[in-house]
């Protein structure tokens, strides 16, 4: 299932790409996303988050794939402070997600959008668990987006 989403920042690219490898920023907007376990490394421009998610939102079947909680390994690799490969991986279940996260001059501000695909290899109900996939990482990226807005005001 293809994947499009969109935030706007009121900074320029080079303090939103600053935020985003800032581990202190990765780690308070896992920490709003209500992770149970989270760790998150930077190294230079590559980004990782290991986090462990309650599935409290997710209906009684894919439930059924998923378990209680939810593994994810969000990798980021960026270049040049304005592209990233970007890949979710689901250790031990058939679900992953891959993309390009891109930040764009927008005047004063920063769209950082994301183009990618979710999959699920599951017969028969892999397009609902897509579907269940792509909205849990917008809603996380919109979650990290109110983060990121009191992060570039100073709420620090």
């Amino acid at each position: 299932m293809k994947i499009q989403h969109s935030v706007r920042y009121d900074a320029p690219v080079g303090e939103v790409y600053a935020m985003l490898t800032d581990p202190a920023f990765r780690e308070r907007a896992s920490q709003a996303q209500e992770v149970i376990s989270l760790d998150v490394t930077v190294e230079g421009e590559s980004v990782n988050i290991d986090m462990v998610q309650p599935n409290t939102d997710i209906p009684s079947f894919a439930r059924k794939f998923a378990g209680e909680t939810s593994h994810a390994i969000q990798a980021e690799q960026w270049s040049q402070g304005t592209t990233a490969e970007f890949s979710v991986t689901i250790p031990g279940k058939p679900g992953s997600i891959t993309g390009t996260r891109r930040l764009v001059a927008d005047g004063d501000a920063t769209l950082d959008t994301f183009d990618g695909e979710a999959t699920a290899r599951i017969p028969l109900i892999g397009g609902k668990i897509e579907k269940l996939i792509a909205d849990k990482l917008k809603d996380g990226w919109n979650t990290e987006h109110g983060v990121g807005v009191a992060w570039l005001e100073g709420n620090r």
